[in-house]
């Protein structure tokens, strides 16, 4: 386990936290005003059960759960959960990390409600969740190809929904783009890199 660096209010409530969670935390931190914890994946529902189960703090609610992606690294994906405790008034930030084949075991037997919060993740980013009653796509449509919050997913997609008006009914058809793909020099892409916009002569040497 890691030390984090922890400081101010949150110091008792952290040393609470690492002293019940122990060995199943593999760093730990401050950020926006909230504990963040790391864990091992495998620990997660032991975990989420002992926060929601702890008398001192009783984390009964979960308020989110979502993906991120760092397609840099080998473990590419976060889950990241949220956890309310009501009567302390205070939020504790959980995050697992995993691969595009690997399973992050779901905690919807501790918390019901996350149901719906895996199947997001698992439609948007394509994170693969263990036990989980029903782990099907939640906002794409019916043979959606690929992953949408992915960061290697193109940003135009693959295909394009229309309503066709002569077959009464909506078709889908590969994206077409009007144009060749420009290169942008992120200054202005109509006058081109010699352009310098008011206030940037000031970052010359």
């Amino acid at each position: 386990m890691a030390d984090g660096i922890i400081a101010g209010p949150l110091e008792d409530f952290a040393a609470h936290a690492v002293a019940i969670l122990g060995d199943r935390i593999i760093d730990f931190y401050t950020a926006y005003g909230e504990l963040t914890l790391t864990l091992h994946r495998e620990t997660i529902v032991s975990a989420v059960r002992e926060l929601r189960d702890d008398p001192a703090y009783r984390f009964i609610s979960i308020v989110d759960l979502c993906g991120a992606d760092y397609p840099s690294r080998d473990e590419r994906f976060e889950v990241v959960y949220h956890l309310l405790s009501p009567t302390k008034n205070l939020r504790i930030r959980l995050k697992v990390r995993t691969d595009e084949a690997s399973t992050v075991p779901s905690i919807t037997s501790v918390f019901p409600g996350a149901d719906w919060y895996e199947r997001e993740a698992y439609d948007l980013f394509g994170i693969l969740f263990s036990g989980h009653p029903d782990l099907r796509r939640l906002l794409t449509d019916y043979g959606f190809d690929g992953h949408p919050l992915r960061k290697d997913f193109p940003v135009t997609g693959f295909v394009e929904v229309r309503y066709d008006e002569a077959r009464k009914r909506v078709v889908y058809e590969p994206v077409r783009l009007a144009q060749e793909f420009r290169s942008f020099d992120f200054l202005s892409p109509w006058e081109g890199t010699d352009y310098i916009l008011p206030g940037d002569e000031k970052a010359k040497p």
